[in-house]
């Protein structure tokens, strides 16, 4: 069956520059002397540490465990000593630092015990907990839990598997070299997938100017015991979006504030279905992948590098920059971080280190005023208003960009790469996004206190109430073993009028309570 391709809205073609990593094999990085493993590499809750200071460990290992419902292990990348579970640099915009489990590797690269594990006879909620503990999260740049995106939900919710090739970002060709040299693995992993989802068909979308990829895709698919449509996109940023490649493929879109199975499609990189089949048919947890080292270095390649090893060894492994260093990147030109330092290590989400240098990437003109042009809209593929949502950001009137629906941005910096005034639009997204996100959770803080306020005055009332219930119960029983008096009737009436004056006092008091107001 043949796709028709469904062209996305907007879109930029900025120069690939890919060609530069792709002309020698991936590389396999030799073992570091230290690694620094995080326990915060996905999505969701951070691992927690199951080794203590001084432990031996082996490669494989886990070392912190899942911890909460969104969270996947992290393993030992080489076996060796644990030295140190204590702050260390990590890759963040921040450039602050992040609990890491230290281990000195002792040069024997000793396994664990690998089991494999029947895919088609184990329960899919097994299979599930099993990746869950292998530590896999998505390798497109999210780090997403994969555990989660494989829960089939209701029976027949996903018709339709989608591996993700496009790899559109400038410069990275880490997912290009995998289908290269591992098409078959990346099949394998699709099938275990496809099984565990109950998916009818599979699709692998590749841009068109991955020839050698999509060569070694379909010969691949044409030995696969379940059918595989590889499919050839248009090289066109940025297509290796999610929502992106599904609306080219399949015609269809991810609604506002959905997700891909909301429409029968589930979306995986073709980096996490290999790093699929190395844990379910080889028993191998996520303790290394391929990272592109390119731009301002001796010789740029791709590396299958250890989890925890410090970037500073890649770029060792690349050579000598020829030009004076001016800063790095983890990812592409259009959506990757700045890193402050070298030291940090490789981490799941690390797919490409970009040096720089004033050549390649000179300093940005100065921002000037907005004319209104509106070539972000035209480029905007997720069809949003960027110049609207870049003047809300700015006067932080941030329920009105929320109005402009800012949380489908996807940051991929289409507007500020065509801005003939060089705003970067992208970087007030991001803080527009960080203040609601912060807004909400202290609001959500003060929901809570508010809750925990009213549940005390309520307490004190009940027990007010109940004091005042007791009282009028002995001095009913006082009442019924005696004649009646009119003493006695004059100290019941008392006790009711007490009762009465304590509910409105307590009544008083919420009501006039400033959390009520």
């Amino acid at each position: 069956m043949t796709h028709p391709i469904q062209n996305f809205h907007g879109g930029v073609h900025p120069e690939e520059n890919k060609q530069v990593s792709t002309q020698s094999p991936i590389r396999v990085a030799p073992i570091p002397q230290q690694v620094f493993v995080p326990l915060r590499q996905h999505i969701g809750e951070p691992a927690r540490p199951c080794v203590a200071v001084g432990d031996r460990v082996r490669k494989g290992q886990i070392i912190a465990k899942a911890d909460g419902y969104i969270s996947v292990a992290a393993h030992a990348p080489t076996s060796g000593t644990v030295t140190a579970i204590a702050l260390h640099p990590v890759p963040h915009p921040s450039g602050l630092s992040d609990p890491c489990i230290h281990i000195t590797a002792d040069g024997k690269d000793e396994w664990i015990e690998r089991i494999a594990v029947d895919y088609r006879t184990t329960n899919i909620s097994t299979l599930r907990n099993h990746l869950r503990d292998m530590g896999i999260a998505g390798l497109g740049g999210a780090a997403f839990p994969t555990f989660i995106k494989l829960n089939p939900g209701a029976a027949g919710a996903v018709k339709t598997l989608l591996l993700n090739g496009g790899e559109c970002e400038p410069w990275i060709s880490c997912d290009d070299m995998t289908m290269r040299e591992r098409a078959a693995e990346v099949l394998q992993g699709a099938a275990i997938m496809r099984c565990m989802l109950h998916a009818d068909t599979v699709l692998a979308g590749i841009e068109d100017n991955k020839p050698e990829a999509i060569a070694a895709m379909r010969e691949a698919a044409r030995n696969c015991d379940f059918p595989v449509e590889i499919i050839v996109v248009p090289t066109l940023y940025p297509s290796g979006g999610a929502k992106q490649m599904i609306k080219l493929i399949t015609g269809r879109e991810v609604p506002s504030g959905g997700r891909s199975t909301d429409i029968g499609v589930a979306t995986f990189n073709v980096g996490t279905a290999y790093a699929v089949h190395r844990a379910i048919n080889h028993g191998e947890p996520l303790i290394s992948r391929v990272v592109t080292v390119t731009g301002n270095v001796g010789r740029a390649q791709n590396f299958d590098a250890l989890i925890g090893t410090p970037i500073q060894e890649l770029l060792a492994l690349a050579g000598d920059a020829p030009e004076p260093v001016t800063g790095y990147l983890m990812g592409g030109p259009m959506m990757g971080i700045e890193l402050a330092q070298t030291e940090i290590p490789v981490v799941k989400a690390t797919n490409c280190i970009l040096v720089k240098s004033d050549r390649l990437f000179p300093p940005p003109p100065r921002a000037l005023p907005c004319i209104r042009c509106t070539r972000c809209a035209d480029a905007c593929p997720a069809e949003l208003q960027p110049q609207e949502l870049y003047w809300h950001a700015r006067s932080k009137n941030f329920d009105k960009a929320q109005d402009y629906q800012l949380f489908d941005c996807i940051e991929c910096g289409c507007c500020s790469y065509v801005c003939p005034s060089h705003i970067p639009l992208v970087q007030y997204y991001r803080y527009a996004k960080s203040e609601i996100s912060a807004r909400e959770k202290e609001q959500q803080a003060a929901d809570h206190a508010r809750s925990r306020h009213e549940s005390r005055l309520m307490r004190i009332e009940r027990e007010q109430r109940e004091r005042a219930e007791k009282l009028a119960m002995k001095a009913a029983v006082k009442t019924s073993d005696a004649p009646a008096r009119p003493a006695d009737d004059a100290k019941k009436a008392a006790i009711q009028a007490a009762i009465e004056r304590a509910k409105i006092q307590q009544a008083d008091n919420v009501n006039n309570h400033p959390s009520t107001k």
